[in-house]
């Protein structure tokens, strides 16, 4: 099936760039109800997957083990900017673990956020591992393994029995084989999953209703991290990011990825949506993700002018003048 044109952007009235991608939104019966272009597209998960990859840990009792408090779970499941409060959160949960940030794979890296990064680097500092987006996933994940007395040099590799457990995890949530998901290695060096939106949408429907889930102790650590980035959506993203201002709603959770991949889901509706821009840009997320809401009549109508308020359509250049506008172009199908 063919791509959708998802969002169209102006420049002087005249189109300048134009995304296109897939849409995918399935209801409590694993059925695609709505889509845009082809659901069953198999993308990467990027980041998308961190809550998930954030259940074994939880489910093993890693927050009961370490005392941890809800925003060190939230910032597990984050793709953190190193904004001052991520930093100060990371620095307790690596000391409650007890590793230091030698131990994790990622690379040492600058905060994204660019004020972070601004002060960082007037204060002379240097990358630091625990900079990198991805070290609260990290980190969990070495903790985990750390309580069950397993390897911790091999804890990124793909078999590894916590990343083991982490793909049959997904896979179960997904409603899928675990061949089915094809492994590729994610920026941060950890497995990243390939499968396809309709999957990944089921998947994301558990975590906004977890009583769709048969095992118990899967389902109660899915209320845990979701409870724990609904209560700082801040810890999963950052300022001005489109997870975090969505998280702000109770009713949803959300998490995006790298390279255009985005996946939320709807409590009281009961539907999981998740979406890729073929580009990979993360721009038009906030544009995709109201255009959703609204033929989706969705009733917090306080969330849809948030998005709106923090991510407007209008686009300025960089001394503020208004230059052209973003507009989604796409329609649902049932």
């Amino acid at each position: 099936m063919e791509s959708a044109l998802l969002v169209k952007e102006y420049r002087a009235g005249v189109l300048e760039c134009a995304h296109y991608g897939h849409i995918c939104i399935t209801d409590e019966h694993g059925q695609v109800v709505y889509s845009a272009g082809d659901p069953q597209f198999r993308a990467f998960t990027r980041s998308s997957a961190k809550p998930f990859q954030a259940i074994p840990g939880i489910r093993a009792g890693i927050d009961r083990h370490y005392s941890l408090e809800a925003q060190e779970i939230a910032i597990m499941a984050s793709s953190h900017r190193s904004e001052p409060e991520h930093i100060r959160v990371l620095e307790h949960l690596a000391d409650k673990i007890g590793l230091g940030e030698e131990c994790l794979i990622c690379a040492p890296s600058y905060p994204l956020n660019e004020e972070s990064r601004n002060h960082w680097l007037r204060a002379q500092g240097e990358k630091r591992r625990i900079l990198h987006n991805c070290s609260g996933k990290h980190l969990g994940i070495l903790g985990y393994s750390q309580m069950k007395n397993l390897d911790l040099d091999s804890y990124a590799q793909p078999d590894h029995p916590v990343q083991r457990e982490i793909l049959a995890t997904l896979a179960g949530l997904a409603d899928i084989e675990e061949k089915e998901i094809q492994l590729g290695v994610d920026g941060c060096g950890f497995p990243v999953f390939s499968l396809p939106l309709s999957a990944l949408s089921n998947a994301y429907l558990k975590l906004a209703c977890p009583d769709l889930i048969a095992d118990e102790a899967t389902r109660i650590a899915v209320k845990i991290i979701t409870s724990a980035m609904n209560q700082h959506p801040l810890m999963v993203g950052g300022t001005h990011r489109v997870d975090s201002v969505l998280l702000e709603d109770n009713n949803i959770v959300a998490k995006g990825g790298f390279k255009g991949v985005f996946g939320f889901a709807l409590k009281k509706e009961r539907l999981g949506i998740t979406f890729k821009v073929l580009d990979g840009s993360e721009e038009e997320w906030a544009s995709i993700v109201q255009s959703i809401l609204k033929q989706l009549n969705y009733s917090n109508s306080k969330t849809i002018a948030r998005l709106a308020e923090v991510f407007p359509a209008d686009i300025h250049n960089d001394a503020g003048t208004l230059v052209g506008r973003m507009d989604s172009e796409f329609v649902l199908h049932s």
